[in-house]
């Protein structure tokens, strides 16, 4: 019996060594991380530097900051639908959503929210009901 316990724990051991040594894959995986400008909703100023290109099946952080100059949203149902949504954080609270169409800031703050781009395509972030070009900001994923 002695001998058998001491094979199992030999087993299990090398298992446990063997499986580190790959690392995690898909999404979890460092490598499959993308970069994403920060989104601004301030009056009259743009949200982005420009237009915006993820990869598909790679996650991002979108951050979302606003300046408290006005009640802003950002609608982009089409988007939204587009990726999977991970999460949503607002003031350290962690939210697990089954979709989104839009967000909307009543004051100053920032919200970040992680996804992982899946339908390729190109899509809108916008503030309803404005204009003007830079209220809006386009987002290709390939």
């Amino acid at each position: 019996m002695k001998h058998i316990l001491t094979a199992t724990a030999l087993c299990l051991t090398a298992s446990a060594g063997f499986a580190q040594n790959y690392g995690f894959a898909g999404i979890l995986s460092n490598d499959n991380r993308g970069e994403m400008p920060e989104l601004q909703l301030v009056v009259g100023q743009p949200i982005a530097e420009g237009p915006i290109t993820l990869n598909s099946g790679m996650v991002y952080e979108m951050e979302i900051e606003a300046d408290g100059s006005a009640e802003l949203a950002l609608t982009g149902a089409e988007f939204f639908r587009a990726v999977w949504v991970n999460e949503v954080v607002v003031n350290g609270l962690e939210i697990r959503p089954f979709g989104i169409e839009s967000v909307e800031f009543d004051e100053a703050g920032t919200m970040e929210i992680e996804f992982v781009a899946i339908k390729p395509g190109t899509y809108e972030l916008k503030i309803p009901g404005s204009t003007e070009d830079s209220q809006r900001v386009q987002i290709t994923i390939q």
